[in-house]
């Protein structure tokens, strides 16, 4: 999909400061900060500024280009997340509910605290994760990387970030198993939350999440070139992980990440084990997983700039 591009005086913003973009953008690139850049500014509904800079593939010499596809990440919660409050507006869900009424093996969890003596012990939550919970990041849960709980260490021998084959739904049967790192609704933490929403529109919904997005999201706004992977035909135009660690990868910890990145600089990652193009089975999740270009997901976003239309 081309981007048409305004004359930015039209929609009251500076053509020289905007020159700015580039050299600043340059400047990481030439210092090693990151291989390439696209940057897409818009304002009022139209685009203002839509360039490139430095490699789309550094080592095969091959330019950022327009329509590369990048691997999104967590830039994935905004767009789980939108789905399932579109699921809140049809009234088939109240926010305050608990998950376990959806998803009941939450039901069951316990939170892991210090007892008096040091060691680890078992105790009932508080009260039940509610689905608000999870668009907050209260709901208890954690992440495989982060340290400051003994639960982040279960997540990594539990491998739940680690397994490409394992479904959504699998994925989420095995963090309801395991417990929380604090009582829901005590404190914010980043989290699983989103993969587990991402679980609750396929419940609520009765349909896989990567065919509700396509029907409620992708398809209606044009975003012709997300997913949760890329087809054959377009897997030329994926840009090359550039970084100190995949940060899904068996045993990477936080820590570890900001120690390489004090230490080393960016170089060419293989994450296709732990973010695959080509898995179009088993591949869907709700915090990281999608695909998408600076077009498509300038739509999404210009979509909810507007209240929820687009066009």
């Amino acid at each position: 999909m081309s981007v048409d591009v305004t004359t930015p005086e039209e929609v009251g913003v500076s053509a020289a400061r905007l020159a700015r973009i580039g050299p600043a953008m340059q400047r990481y690139v030439d210092e090693g900060k990151v291989a390439g850049v696209s940057t897409l500014l818009a304002r009022r509904g139209r685009v203002v500024h839509f360039a490139q800079t430095g490699w789309m593939d550094r080592e095969a010499g091959r330019p950022m280009a327009a329509d590369a596809i990048f691997r999104i990440y967590s830039m994935t919660k905004p767009i789980v997340c939108t789905a399932l409050m579109t699921l809140y507006e049809q009234g088939r869900f109240q926010l305050f509910e608990p998950l376990a009424k959806y998803l009941p093996a939450f039901g069951k969890v316990k939170v892991l605290e210090r007892g008096p003596a040091g060691d680890e012990v078992l105790v009932a939550p508080l009260r039940p994760i509610t689905l608000r919970d999870l668009f907050l990041h209260t709901a208890g849960l954690t992440y495989d990387f982060l340290e400051e709980s003994p639960v982040g260490e279960l997540y990594r021998a539990a491998k739940l970030m680690h397994s490409t084959a394992r479904t959504l739904e699998q994925m989420v049967d095995d963090l309801a198993q395991l417990p929380l790192a604090y009582h829901p609704g005590s404190r914010w933490h980043y989290s699983l939350s989103i993969d587990v929403i991402a679980q609750l529109v396929q419940v609520i919904a009765d349909m896989p999440l990567d065919d509700y997005l396509q029907d409620v999201l992708f398809g209606p706004l044009g975003m012709q070139d997300t997913g949760f992977f890329v087809p054959a035909t377009k897997r030329n135009r994926v840009a090359t992980m550039y970084g100190r660690h995949d940060l899904c990868g068996v045993g990477v910890t936080f820590s570890l990440v900001e120690e390489a990145w004090r230490t080393q600089p960016p170089t060419r990652l293989d994450v296709d084990a732990t973010y695959p193009t080509d898995n179009d089975t088993t591949f869907v999740r709700g915090g990281h997983g999608l695909f998408s270009t600076a077009q498509d997901y300038w739509r999404f976003a210009q979509m909810l700039l507007n209240c929820g239309e687009l066009d």
